[in-house]
C-alpha cells in the first residue's frame, strides 16, 4: 500500500477479490514496477530522484531482494531508471521518465486493469450508500475541493486524482482494499497516456455527485457516478478494447 506518505506498504499476493483478466495479483518484479510509477504519479518520486536501496525496498514490498534487484534491472533496461555508480551512486528515476513511460502504453491491458477498478470501486459504493456518515467523507470531499482550486498544474491535479481513487478505497474498504487500488492504479500509471487538466476536472465533477450520492443513500445514483467518472479516463481505444462489466 502506498499512504498519502509515499511510502510503501507491505504487500499481500492474496487479493480479496477474483482475479481479472490482465488484472489479476502482480508478480513480485511486476510490484516493484507498478509501485514505483505509483509514487512518480504521487509526486512522492520525481525524474532524477535516488530511489531507497534494495534491501530497504524489498522490506517495504515484503519480496525478496533478489526480486526486487532484477526488477529494478529491467526498469533500467527500459529506461524509466538509471543505474550509477561511485560513491553517490544508486539507482534513480530517469529524468526521460515522462519521454519512456509511452512505450509501456497498452490500450488492452489498460483497458482491462481499469474494468477491475471499475468493478471494485461500484462495488465498495453499492456496499456502503447510505451506512457511511458525511464525517467519514471529509477527506475526499477535501480532495475534491482541492482539485477545483489548484489550477492549471497537470501533475499536481494527477496526483490529486489518484489519491482520491486511494482514499475512497481506504474509506470505504480499509487498508487491503486500498493497497488492492494501489496495484491497479500503479499499473495504470504506466499503460495509459496521462489525461489532459480538464479531463481531471471533469472526472472531479463526477467525483462531487459521487459523494453527494453516497451520503444520501442514492445507490443507483452513485454507482452511476463511479461508472462516468471511468468512461471519462478512459480514451477511445480503451473503450472498444475493454470488457464491459459495468453493465
Amino acid at each position: 500500500m502506498v499512504s498519502t506518505a509515499g511510502k510503501f506498504g507491505p504487500y499481500n499476493q492474496a487479493a480479496p477479490f477474483p482475479a481479472f483478466p490482465g488484472a489479476g495479483p502482480q508478480s513480485g518484479a511486476d510490484l516493484v514496477r507498478s509501485r514505483i510509477a505509483l509514487l512518480v504519479r504521487l509526486s512522492a518520486l520525481r525524474p532524477g530522484d535516488r530511489l531507497p536501496d534494495t534491501g530497504r525496498l524489498a522490506e517495504q514490498l515484503g519480496i525478496g531482494e533478489m526480486t526486487v534487484r532484477r526488477a529494478l534491472e529491467g526498469m533500467c533496461q527500459d529506461g524509466l531508471l538509471d543505474r550509477r555508480r561511485g560513491r553517490t551512486g544508486g539507482t534513480f528515476v530517469s529524468g526521460d521518465w515522462h519521454a519512456v513511460v509511452p512505450a509501456c502504453h497498452d490500450p488492452a491491458a489498460a483497458a482491462s486493469v481499469d474494468a477491475f477498478l471499475l468493478l471494485l470501486e461500484c462495488g465498495l459504493v453499492a456496499h456502503a450508500s447510505g451506512e457511511v456518515a458525511a464525517e467519514q467523507l471529509k477527506g475526499l470531499r477535501d480532495l475534491a475541493a482541492r482539485t477545483r482550486e489548484v489550477g492549471p498544474d497537470p501533475d499536481r491535479l494527477l496526483e490529486l486524482d489518484t489519491r482520491f481513487h486511494l482514499d475512497l478505497a481506504e474509506t470505504l474498504g480499509g487498508p487491503a482494499v486500498r493497497e488492492v487500488a494501489a496495484d491497479l492504479l500503479g499499473r495504470l500509471s504506466l499503460l495509459r497516456p496521462l489525461p489532459d487538466a480538464d479531463a481531471v476536472l471533469r472526472r472531479n465533477r463526477c467525483r462531487e455527485q459521487l459523494l453527494t450520492h453516497l451520503t444520501a443513500g442514492r445507490t443507483d445514483r452513485a454507482v452511476s457516478a463511479v461508472k462516468e467518472l471511468h468512461a471519462t479516463a478512459s480514451g477511445p481505444a480503451e473503450k472498444a478494447a475493454g470488457p464491459d462489466v459495468a453493465g
